[in-house]
């Protein structure tokens, strides 16, 4: 089993929820509009290959993880290429999620837009058109100074490490790109906004600008934890963020490391989303959702995927729409799927 840029083992569809589903639609499902779901992160191209132990202890990677590029790793791109037997994938946290929301919605197109930064390169016309057969609305920040970011999926068994160059991802900026007339207007026309915490790492201020409208237009702000080093090392990021921020997701690792940095004094998954759920939330319309994956374990707390968000689906369905992607695609190699999902 391979996956990279996100998430996790095949999952059983079991849900723990710990609040009533007040805070579940009860409208009935509402016509899709172009532009419903908005996503904005780090557009990267995934090089996935099957390496094997030495790999992994020549760039000292742990098997299971996510980290950024340093200079020890330079060499790495090149090897893993010259090496192994590499496929190249159109990958990026939040643009795959965007991409696997669309696949589930099917029609129409462009239900999801994805801002992101890349280079003027051949990564970048492949993520171009990654992006258009995927039927996602990309509007990518294009500069020369930097070429489009890649993300190394070494895979060893059904654990993958993958190692993050943003490169031209670390390049986007809110004044160039966010604030122009013609590409805020496509942030206003959306009802769901979902950003991997990858994202902080780059434009903290583009975050807080779509969270704030967000918020004020009472609609629905989606964060994912992403990885330890995140709730680590951009703590304060996060917990400018959090006020803002109607549903979280994350996975028992990142959930752990938030707790220990928050100084939660538990280990318990369950009481972690509890004490999540409660932090200050500015938009009081809403009740917070806090949603921790556990790979095959059970997913605590309810709710968990932007497609079915976007259609008004209960927090049940949105767990099993979730629980599907999710099968599905742990079990190809990059973030990719069969043409049309079987999902009732």
């Amino acid at each position: 089993t391979m996956a990279s840029s996100e998430e996790p083992k095949a999952k059983k569809p079991k849900i723990s929820a710990h609040e009533d589903s007040d805070c579940a639609p009860k409208t009935s499902p509402i016509k899709l509009s172009p532009n419903s779901l908005f996503g904005m992160g780090n557009p990267l191209l995934d090089i996935c290959a099957v390496v094997d132990k030495d790999f992994l202890d020549k760039y000292t990677l742990k098997p299971n993880d996510q980290i950024l590029a340093e200079d020890k790793h330079k060499a790495l791109f090149d090897e893993i290429v010259n090496k192994f037997k590499a496929e190249y994938h159109a990958g990026g946290a939040t643009q795959n999620s965007i991409k696997i929301a669309q696949w589930m919605i099917q029609e129409p197109h462009n239900v999801g837009t994805f801002f992101g930064c890349i280079g003027k390169d051949k990564f970048g016309e492949i993520l171009k058109q990654k992006a258009e057969e995927a039927h996602i609305d990309a509007h990518y920040y294009e500069q020369d100074k930097e070429p489009t970011g890649s993300c190394a999926a070494c895979v060893t068994g059904a654990n993958r490490s993958l190692v993050a160059n943003l490169a031209a991802a670390n390049c986007y900026k809110k004044e160039k790109h966010l604030d122009l007339e013609e590409n805020w207007k496509l942030v206003e026309k959306a009802k769901v906004y979902y950003i991997a915490g990858f994202f902080v790492t780059v434009s903290l201020e583009s975050m807080l600008k779509v969270a704030k409208h967000a918020s004020e237009n009472n609609k629905l702000f989606c964060l994912n934890l992403s990885a330890p080093f995140i709730c680590q090392f951009f703590k304060d990021h996060l917990m400018q963020l959090l006020p803002y921020v109607d549903v979280l997701f994350g996975n028992e690792t990142e959930a752990a490391a938030f707790a220990k940095e928050q100084a939660f004094e538990t280990k318990d998954i369950k009481e972690i989303a509890k004490k999540v759920q409660a932090l200050p939330k500015i938009n009081t319309k809403r009740q917070r959702i806090v949603v921790l994956t556990q790979g095959t374990d059970e997913t605590v707390m309810a709710l968990s995927f932007l497609s079915g968000l976007v259609r008004e689906k209960t927090l049940d369905q949105c767990v099993r729409a979730a629980h599907y992607a999710a099968n599905v695609i742990i079990r190809r190699l990059g973030c990719t799927f069969p043409e049309k999902p079987d999902f009732v």
